[in-house]
């Protein structure tokens, strides 16, 4: 089988993300390859878990197969029940059927880039699982029990990325941190998980909609909801402990903002500096809009984010420029 070229992992990673190209772009070539095999990994798997016209134990058993196939272990016959999946959007039927070269591309990194890959994917589908699991599709509003339980899906899902950005880039990138490593790690943590509130949050209305409710249930109880199905007739209810989990997803963007700090190749500093900054922008359209009173999913726009991409040229080479950044942005939300 024909091996992925750099072009044509470049072209998977323009379908199925219209900002983490610009990311990857940015990145030196050495990291390139790694971290885009990564991605469309993890996207491979989102797309297992997501494509609702599959049942849930066939999403579950992909998952399973596929960290297993990745994995090298023995037993595993293919990618489960593959054949099931059957994505609506395009690029992700495309990412599909690319699959075989993608983990063949796996397999020709170094070995330590490779082990980095396969840690990094045991523990998101095993979040993705356990979201699964979770919320099955019964047409009933479920809701996690406690703010451990969504600390931990951030962590699965997005935290851990963080980590294995600044274990991979440290491997590769002589003087990468200003910071210890240890430090860079939690910091790297945190970011990621900050960069998944953002996620939850813009689409909490949509997700309610469809049965999922993120936020907290002991949380929505002291806020007077008794159940989260109650939300579907008022999201408004739920704006106290919205607001609350706002306020840590800003939180955490501080820590992004710390890890941006610590860090050194001017390269690195863009491609953090434009999730980072998306995220902040994200979270002060969230509050101006009340996403809760309009049902709406907040989108920073083409023409800002092209704003957002020219400061991060300033903010690559300059800590300066991110403090400030970081203390407009953040007073404003």
């Amino acid at each position: 089988m024909k091996e992925l070229d750099d072009r044509e992992l470049m072209e998977l990673l323009k379908g199925v993300s219209r900002s983490f190209v610009l990311t990857i772009r940015a990145l030196p070539k050495g990291l390139r390859k790694p971290v885009g095999l990564a991605y469309l990994l993890a996207r491979t798997s989102d797309t297992m878990a997501d494509t609702a016209t599959a049942p849930v134990d066939a999403r579950v058993e992909c998952l399973r197969g596929f960290a297993g196939n990745l994995a090298r272990e023995g037993g595993q016959e293919g990618f489960g029940r593959l054949r099931e999946i059957k994505p609506e959007k395009e690029a992700e039927q495309y990412l599909l059927a690319n699959l075989e070269r993608v983990t063949g591309a796996l397999e020709g990194l170094p070995d330590a880039d490779r082990e980095e890959i396969v840690a990094l994917m045991r523990k998101i589908t095993r979040g993705q699982e356990m979201d699964l699991l979770r919320f099955p599709d019964s047409g009933k509003v479920r809701a996690l029990e406690t703010a451990e339980e969504l600390d931990e899906y951030t962590y699965l899902v997005a935290g851990c990325v963080g980590e294995f950005w600044t274990r991979i880039c440290g491997a590769h990138l002589p003087r990468y941190g200003r910071l210890e490593p240890d430090e860079l790690c939690r910091l790297g943590r945190g970011f990621g998980q900050g960069l998944q509130l953002v996620n939850i949050l813009r689409d909490f209305p949509a997700d309610i909609g469809n049965g999922r409710c993120y936020l907290p249930l002991a949380e929505l109880r002291e806020a007077g909801v008794s159940e989260p199905e109650e939300l579907l007739g008022d999201l408004r209810r739920a704006v106290p402990v919205f607001e609350a989990w706002r306020q840590k997803a800003l939180r955490r963007h501080e820590e992004g903002r710390r890890y941006i700090e610590g860090i050194r190749p001017w390269r690195i500093r863009f491609a953090c500096l434009l999730p980072w900054a998306l995220g902040v922008r994200t979270l002060k359209l969230i509050g101006e809009k009340s996403a809760l009173e309009k049902g709406e999913r907040v989108k920073v726009g083409r023409k800002e984010v092209g704003k957002i991409m020219r400061r991060a040229a300033l903010g690559a080479v300059s800590n300066g420029v991110v403090k400030r950044w970081a203390e407009e942005g953040l007073r404003e939300t």
